[in-house]
């Protein structure tokens, strides 16, 4: 089951037992427990830890509670969120560290490193009580609720373990505390409860495991009323048994009858694996042993069973545990001499060097001597290793050491304790002459010899299994047996000891582990503290063993107070000194650093500027390049805008030319096609005229020839006048097309500054204008051939008929038709000039229509052309060119009609109709003119359409 890159610290099995959550402090892992295959994995952000995931009792929900006071509630089918818990009060605001929830899965408790504890409704999803615990509770360290058989799953006893190692029981309705285990003295690590409420399992602080009876801790509490009647019984008849009475009589105290079995908490040992590690080993101090029992033990195996050792030399120091202080000793931090301990001593383990810190540290507060001992670390660090787990323990067997069997060690300070060296030194010499000879000899003392194996306490020339050998027999025996030991292994090794001449020799020798049995070494030490006269044994100089005072510890002051003040003195005026020459050196090295730094900084400034000088000029240089670059591609770009422009003028160019090529092709067409009908109706109309006119020829050939005779002055008369007006208005007619000629010009050249759009929106408006007009003209001269073929038609009717009827009348009137005929002459004169006139008018009201038309072009042009910007182009309506052309055909229309009703003769019908013809054959041409003029200029300007 793989997947964790961190330890695990919770595991939690689903009521089933299929599910298992397992979490570490970065992920939360759910395992199905059939198969052992990870289902889901719940990954968080590396800031935000996990602090528990677990299942709910007796649901199917999932609880996971983060470092952050977030808690939320997941599906363990779908894993979808069900719902979270709110913030608490900023008021009572901590971080959760334990949780506990009820049987029934409705309430959850949750506490931290503070003294108020949170009660959560998961069914209201609301915080609704806060629990204050007593002021000596500074943090919780475990919760759990105990069950009761008879409350169905709503818990209501909590159990909290603070700091201090007891575990109250409070009740979460009344806030009341109901009863409480553990002491200051025995603490509690860690508790559990039976899943019927029955018993509480705690593993203590020493290590010894404890089973609570919550019945009997609740027998006060549940104890019933006392009962209103009383009996009063009988004195029983057997007597009093003598030996329930019995006490023994010791000397220095009084036996108290013996407690019976059923308020004595039971106390057994439990038996550890023989191949566990010794470090870990940690027992309570029991009574009950014997050292005279101990010692003939220990000279009958040579040492203690290895499972025992820790609880036996706990035993033979007789350690009292003072934990309040030990505590204060601890809560005054890390002393200033061990600091840096880590720089003089480095151990590889932390843990190890942390523990011998704390030690070193609270030993120094203990005494002020001890923070100067230069060989204090050498001397604790077996028993640091060896009690690496309990510091009170390590702290007290240290102690014990150091006043029992470091007694005179410290009146010489800071030299070694010449006393006791002298002490060895005397018993060799007693013993072992030969060897004391020769250590003088080669000059060396007592303090190569024997302080290196007292300072380290032997842990450097024995192995692990030896040293301990080696402290059973110490603890068991008097405080001189360790001075003796010293002798005994320089007895021991006198064979290599003699064989050495070098001073370098004799200290790599009692500083490195040798071959030698150190069963060997005890038996020489138990025979030399025997065979070690009264006067020059140690035993005699040194005190017996004294254990530790419970409850606070002995004041140790063995040693020359005054120059441990001198040294702390000179010591302190040394650090202050060594502070200013740092402060000063710090100061210089500041200013020096600054300086280079300064340095530094303007180099890189200089270096930075040229750079940026250079990076400058590059990319100036890739600057112009761009630019160069950018004005080829903008030409490139122009000139192709500009063919793209030209092409599509000409395409707009040739489209407007076949656009209107098509157009002129379909006037030409219907011209055609109307002068075709034009001919065709003029053919059939002479053709009737003619065959019409053969009929009576032959009865007019006198008439005419008198008409003739009579009519032939007049004609030239009037025939030289009418010449004389035609060429007058000929010349008019010159002069007034050159007018508009030149004004046509001018509206073209002022139409030629116009900028291309405004060409593009006269050339459509002029188009659309021209094609209205062009529709509304080819309309007009449809309408006006019909009327005109109407009317000729009608004319050709009557005249026949008028022909027929004067011809009969004529016959019977010959006389009297040469005074009528010129009455009827001088009648179609003032007819002719009449009709003159009123063409003449309506030739002015066209010029004058056209001239205002044109100039008014002119003058939109000019505007146009000074403001292009300010006013819309001119622009002429179809409707308004539509009704232009209309007003001027309904003109025409209203002449002819007048024309038609002025006409009383056939002649004179004759000469109007002759007349209307030539005007309309002469406009039929005008209008082709036109339109080959337009097509021309068109083909000219294709830029500019004209009306």
């Amino acid at each position: 089951m793989r997947g964790h890159e961190s330890s695990v610290f919770s595991i939690s099995v689903h009521a089933s037992g299929r599910y298992a959550i397992t979490t570490s402090s970065d992920t939360a892992q759910l395992w199905d427990l059939d198969t052992f295959q990870r289902k889901r994995k719940l990954n968080i952000l590396q800031s935000v830890g996990i602090q528990k995931v677990f299942f709910l009792p007796l649901s199917n929900t999932i609880l996971s509670c983060f470092k952050d006071n977030s808690i939320f509630a997941w599906e363990c089918d779908t894993l979808s969120c069900r719902y979270q818990l709110p913030a608490p009060p900023e008021s009572s605001s901590i971080l959760y560290k334990v949780f506990a929830v009820t049987r029934d899965g409705r309430i959850l408790a949750a506490g931290g490193k503070s003294n108020h504890l949170h009660l959560w409704c998961l069914e209201a999803k609301q915080l609704f009580r806060i629990i204050q615990m007593p002021a000596r509770v500074r943090a919780i360290r475990h919760l759990e609720f105990l069950p009761d058989s008879f409350d169905a799953g709503s818990n209501q006893v909590l159990g909290v373990l603070s700091q201090d190692g007891i575990m109250r029981f409070v009740n979460i309705q009344t806030c009341k505390l109901l009863f409480e285990i553990g002491s200051l003295d025995e603490g509690i690590s860690s508790s559990v409860i039976s899943p019927h409420g029955r018993y509480i399992a705690s593993i203590m602080e020493n290590g010894s495991l404890n089973i609570y009876s919550v019945q009997a801790l609740t027998q006060e509490i549940n104890k019933p009323p006392p009962p209103l009647v009383k009996v009063i019984e009988d004195l029983p008849k057997s007597k009093l048994n003598s030996g329930d009475l019995k006490m023994k009589v010791t000397s220095g105290r009084v036996q108290r009858p013996a407690r019976s079995r059923e308020n004595r908490i039971q106390t057994r040992i439990l038996k550890k694996d023989l191949t566990g590690s010794f470090e870990n080993k940690e027992n309570e101090l029991s009574d009950g042993l014997n050292k005279k029992r101990l010692q003939i033990l220990l000279k009958g195996y040579g040492e203690y069973p290895m499972k025992y050792r820790m609880f036996i030399w706990r035993s033979l120091l007789q350690l009292p545990e003072n934990h309040t202080a030990f505590n204060s000793l601890e809560d005054k931090g890390v002393h200033v001499a061990f600091l840096n301990l880590q720089k003089k001593y480095p151990i590889k383990s932390r843990k190890l060097l942390r523990v011998l810190q704390r030690t070193l540290s609270a030993l120094a507060h203990w005494s002020a001597i001890f923070s100067d001992t230069p060989y204090l670390p050498l001397l604790a660090f077996p028993f640091v290793k060896l009690f690496q787990n309990n510091q009170l323990i390590c702290f007290e067997v240290v102690a014990t050491l150091i006043i029992n069997w470091c007694q005179h060690w410290f009146e010489y300070f800071p030299n070694p304790p010449i006393n006791i060296l002298s002490m060895i030194e005397n018993v060799l010499a007693f013993h072992d002459k030969e060897l004391l000879q020769h250590f003088i000899d080669h000059d060396i003392t007592s303090q190569l010899y024997a302080w290196p194996l007292l300072e380290t306490i032997f842990s450097e020339v024995l192995t692990r299994e030896e040293w301990l050998k080696l402290f059973d027999n110490v603890f068991s025996n008097h405080p001189s047996f360790l001075l003796m030991t010293v002798v005994a292994y320089n007895i021991c090794s006198r064979a290599p000891l003699l064989n050495c001449s070098l001073k370098d020799d004799f200290e790599y020798f009692f500083h490195h582990r040798n071959n030698l049995d150190i069963s060997v070494v005890i038996k020489e030490v138990y025979r030399l503290m025997d065979t070690t006269p009264t006067d020059i044994h140690p035993d005699s100089m040194l005190h017996v063993f004294v254990a530790l005072t419970k409850g606070q510890y002995p004041v140790f002051n063995q040693y020359p107070k005054f120059i441990v003040d001198y040294q702390t003195q000179e010591r302190e005026r040394i650090r202050n000194d060594e502070l200013d020459y740092l402060r000063e050196r710090q100061m210089v090295e500041d200013m020096q650093a600054e300086v280079d730094q300064q340095r530094v900084e303007d180099e890189a400034w200089y270096q930075k500027q040229e750079l940026l000088r250079k990076a400058e000029e590059t990319r100036r240089e890739l600057l112009l390049q761009e630019e160069e670059k950018m004005v080829q591609q903008r030409q490139r770009l122009a000139s192709v805008k500009r063919e793209l422009k030209v092409k599509e003028m000409h395409l707009q160019d040739a489209t407007r030319r076949r656009f209107l090529k098509l157009q002129q092709d379909q006037r030409e067409m219907e011209l055609r096609r109307l002068d075709d009908e034009l001919e065709r109706k003029v053919h059939m109309r002479d053709r009737e005229i003619a065959t019409t006119a053969k009929d009576l020829e032959m009865r007019h050939l006198e008439l005419e020839s008198q008409k003739r005779l009579y009519e032939k002055q007049n004609l030239i008369r009037n025939q030289e006048a009418v010449a004389k007006e035609m060429r007058e208005d000929t010349d008019a007619y010159r002069r007034k097309v050159d007018l508009e000629e030149h004004m046509f010009h001018k509206l073209i050249e002022t139409g030629q500054t116009q900028n291309q759009k405004t060409h593009k929106l006269i050339e459509e408006n002029l188009a659309k204008a021209e094609q209205a007009c062009l529709n509304a003209d080819w309309r007009i001269q449809a309408l006006h051939k019909q009327r005109c073929d109407d009317l000729q038609r009608s004319e050709c009717y009557q005249e026949v008929a008028r022909l027929l009827r004067e011809n009969r009348r004529k016959e019977t009137e010959v006389l009297n038709s040469m005074m009528g005929e010129e009455a009827k002459k001088w009648q179609e004169a003032e007819e002719k000039d009449f009709h003159l006139k009123s063409e003449k008018k309506a030739s002015a009201l066209s010029d004058a229509s056209r001239k205002w038309f044109l100039q008014k072009e002119i003058n939109d042009a000019l505007e146009h052309a000074e403001h292009p910007y300010t006013k819309g182009v001119p622009r002429y309506q179809n409707g308004q060119v539509v009704s232009s052309c209309l007003s001027r055909t309904s003109q025409l229309n209203d002449i002819s009609e007048a024309d038609s009703s002025t006409c009383p003769s056939f002649s004179q019908r004759r000469i109007q109709w002759d007349t209307t013809e030539r005007d309309l054959m002469e406009r039929v041409r005008n209008l082709r003119q036109r339109l080959t003029v337009q097509t021309r200029n068109r083909c000219q300007t294709p830029h500019l359409l004209v009306t």
